[in-house]
């Protein structure tokens, strides 16, 4: 099948394959921009770059492509499973770094990386930790993050930091918890989708790299149709295609039509894109007013817990107030009874004073 496949469209390889593949990426203005920005945190001595993109945008395709590129000098760790605890994340990075230090505390593992990193510096290697999916980290590695990236000798950075992850990292960036670490990010970039212009060129540049010698394959009223079913995101484009081609090939047809397409759709069961998106991000926001909701829920139980406390804390000072108050009426009874004592007192010694005097006269 696989022969007959290609031989039909007079191809060498698939061409809309959606394992990342750096000899198919399509250097649209976008991607070039945040190439450019990579290779600034490469070799600009104080880079931290945040480059966030929606799924399917090619952000992973763009990190392979960078890598490839990278001087024999560039010593590099990539994370790519970012679910980890503080300690765990530490010893992914030595890992990737060459270090077999995977026991210790986190104290004692932070102290092994950067006696690495300082260790580098010497040598004129530069030293780049790139985390893909950054989106999932949790506060406490992004913290850890911030403490890696500040480790600098007098005049310059020694580990250089990239963040790629989806648009929910640029959320957790801007939130007040990571102030700090927003104000040593130097170039942040966001990947979208396509236009439509450099939808229909990336197309016919995935045909060419798989070995199309004519750019027939797609009839011209096909990208339209392309366009409005998946806005120009590299991986839907991929999808569809691929599909598109298939169904093509199940009916012996050596090029694909706008019918062939809409038939692809059909059994891909789409939506158009900006249908799919308004019902994401519906979601997206209910979830954001749900969220919002528990966290004023649990503001206010907190908040009434406070003051029920402070209740609680009013009715002992009351209980205290009232034993308090009670002591001091004892006290000004049994006062009151030493006066009355005293004054019983002076009177039967002034009468015994009295006798006295009558007496001796």
């Amino acid at each position: 099948m696989t022969n007959m496949y290609l031989q039909l469209f007079n191809l060498k390889e698939y061409p809309f394959e959606l394992t990342p593949d750096s000899d198919f990426l399509f250097m649209s203005k976008a991607h070039a921009r945040a190439k450019a920005y990579l290779d600034y945190a490469m070799w600009n001595r104080d880079g931290f770059v945040v480059i966030t993109g929606e799924i399917g945008a090619g952000k992973t395709t763009l990190l392979q492509k960078f890598l490839s590129e990278r001087d024999e000098n560039v010593v590099v760790a990539k994370i790519f499973q970012t679910q980890l605890n503080e300690t765990e994340f530490l010893q992914s990075v030595l890992n990737e770094f060459g270090l077999k230090q995977l026991s210790g505390t986190k104290v004692e593992l932070m102290d092994a990386l950067n006696t690495f990193l300082v260790s580098k510096f010497p040598q004129s290697s530069q030293v780049v930790l790139i985390v893909d999916e950054a989106q999932n980290l949790s506060d406490a590695v992004l913290e850890e993050i911030r403490m890696l990236s500040g480790l600098e000798t007098r005049k310059e950075k020694i580990l250089h930091v990239v963040l790629v992850g989806q648009p929910e990292l640029k959320e957790k960036l801007e939130s007040p918890a990571h102030a700090q670490l927003l104000q040593r990010v130097r170039l942040r970039f966001h990947l979208g989708g396509l236009s439509e212009t450099e939808m229909r060129s990336y197309i016919l540049h995935r045909l060419r790299v798989a070995g199309a010698t004519n750019d027939n394959i797609f009839a011209d009223n096909t990208f339209p149709v392309i366009y409005q079913y998946t806005g120009g995101i590299p991986r839907l484009i991929n999808i569809l295609c691929d599909t598109a081609m298939t169904c093509a090939y199940a009916d012996d047809l050596s090029n694909v039509t706008a019918g062939v397409v809409k038939t692809a759709i059909e059994e891909l069961q789409w939506q158009p894109y900006s249908r799919r998106v308004g019902k994401r991000n519906a979601t997206a926001s209910s979830a954001s007013v749900k969220s919002e909701m528990q966290g004023q829920l649990r503001d206010n139980t907190a908040a009434l817990n406070k003051i029920s406390g402070q209740l609680h804390h009013l009715d002992n000072l009351t209980s205290t107030v009232s034993f308090l108050t009670a002591r001091v009426t004892n006290i000004e009874f049994l006062l009151k009874r030493i006066a009355d004592l005293l004054d019983a007192k002076q009177r039967d010694d002034n009468a015994e004073s009295k006798r006295y005097m009558r007496q001796e006269k």
